[in-house]
């Protein structure tokens, strides 16, 4: 068990791990280290909370309160994570959880469904992307924390929940009633498209690089000799456990450097080298990303467009270069830290914080309705306390690529993508500017 695992997230993001480090001050009473002296200010006030507010406080609600607003006034990522959640994080990255399937950013104190998974019980329900969600089981939720939100709308497979939503277009909030469900946690998916391999990675926990060799093999398999090239779909993927950014990355590069990542401490960085072996056999590859695509996908994404291995096609990424780890206070029983201990670079040692990778190719949805970022501005750049971005700035995106008027697509980027590779025609408007897109923090 590592004693501190990085992991990458967009908001809350969505990767998570385990493990235990301690950090222990000793001073004596008269030589107290000026920085620590402050703790004396803390105890103060903690010891008059306790004495005078209106009514008995626990102090491990306290303490934990403490703990948090001194790690999310950090930056827009590092938290506390009490023993619940800490333990529900767990989970995320290892297998399934009850719940109802919606993935949620809070927006100027409001909380929204960012994205809605498929076969989740929220997607048979009705829920969709961008509704603003009011209130949970009658309980009004606005200024919750996203975690607050989290617990809420978690709990066990079969039991009950009810989301009263407001949507855009309906005059009125209405409820929509669910059942909790398992929601697995989200695995790789294929599908064959003509002559191309289209491979959806959703986001990135402890199977996501097996799953993406077993589909780059069954689509071999499928497909045949003629495979003209792989589509990897990493839109609207928050991100997850960096190790396996590193291993998808891996498997599509012979060589060089993946990423590096750099803490406070010039001793602090580390660099991660790609090995031999190609699991495509060098067929060309096209990454998809938008607005969406954060933290571990921008990874990929960097990479790969720096070893100018795959084309990289859609609308620029969430924007989020920072790498944080998890550790476990008392293995766990008091929570955890989720801490910001690192910027990532890619190989040409350029940072996407808060710039986000813009694409090789920019190419829209078109319709807002088809594009739930359309309406957003939420992006790392936005988000309060974020790290600033460093060195110079992306020139940029050129206008995007538009659907033709009057032809309606089901997935204008997919679409153009598929042109690209199997060789096809590709019917496109090119001469209205793109919009910038926001972005978002998975649940």
């Amino acid at each position: 068990m590592n004693n501190r695992i990085p992991l990458t997230l967009a908001g809350a993001a969505f990767g998570f791990c385990l493990a235990g480090t301690f950090l222990h001050f000793a001073y004596g009473a008269q030589q107290m280290p000026s920085p620590y002296s402050e703790l004396d200010r803390f105890g103060q006030a903690f010891a008059k909370v306790r004495a005078d507010y209106v009514e008995k406080p626990e102090d491990k609600l306290l303490i934990e309160n403490a703990i948090g607003g001194m790690l999310t006034n950090l930056d827009a990522h590092s938290s506390y994570f009490d023993p619940k959640t800490f333990a529900d994080m767990t989970v995320k990255t290892e297998g399934e959880y009850g719940g109802v399937g919606i993935v949620i950013q809070s927006d100027s104190g409001t909380i929204k469904a960012v994205a809605v998974m498929d076969d989740a019980p929220a997607k048979r329900a009705g829920v969709k992307a961008n509704d603003t969600i009011l209130q949970i089981d009658g309980t009004p939720i606005t200024g919750f924390k996203l975690d607050d939100v989290q617990k809420k709308m978690r709990g066990p497979s079969g039991t009950k929940v009810t989301l009263t939503i407001s949507r855009a277009g309906v005059k009125e909030p209405f409820d929509i009633k669910l059942v909790r469900a398992q929601v697995p946690v989200e695995p790789v998916t294929s599908k064959r498209e003509g002559s191309v391999g289209y491979i959806k990675i959703p986001a990135f926990n402890d199977h996501t690089d097996s799953g993406l060799q077993a589909a780059v093999a069954k689509l071999k398999k499928e497909i045949g000799p003629g495979i003209k090239g792989y589509i990897i779909d990493l839109r609207d993927d928050g991100g997850g456990v960096l190790d396996q950014a590193i291993a998808v990355a891996d498997d599509f590069l012979n060589g060089g450097e993946i990423l590096s990542m750099r803490g406070r401490r010039p001793e602090d960085t580390e660099r991660f080298d790609a090995h031999p072996g190609d699991i495509t056999g060098g067929k060309p590859i096209i990454v998809l990303i938008n607005g969406g695509t954060a933290s571990a996908s921008e990874i990929v994404s960097g990479a790969l467009q720096d070893h100018k291995r795959a084309r990289i096609v859609g609308t620029t990424s969430f924007g989020k270069g920072s790498v944080q780890t998890i550790i476990p206070l008392n293995n766990g029983d008091d929570g955890a830290l989720h801490m910001t201990t690192a910027r990532y670079y890619t190989p040409s040692g350029r940072t996407i914080q808060a710039e986000g990778i813009v694409p090789d190719v920019v190419v829209s949805q078109g319709a807002d309705e088809d594009d739930p970022y359309t309406e957003f501005d939420q992006r790392e750049a936005n988000l309060p306390h974020h790290l600033e971005a460093e060195g110079p700035k992306p020139a940029p995106p050129p206008p995007a690529i538009l659907p033709p008027k009057g032809k309606k697509f089901d997935d204008f980027q997919l679409s153009y993508a598929v042109s690209m590779l199997s060789g096809g025609p590709v019917v496109a408007d090119a001469d209205q500017p793109a919009k910038p897109e926001p972005k978002k923090r998975a649940n």
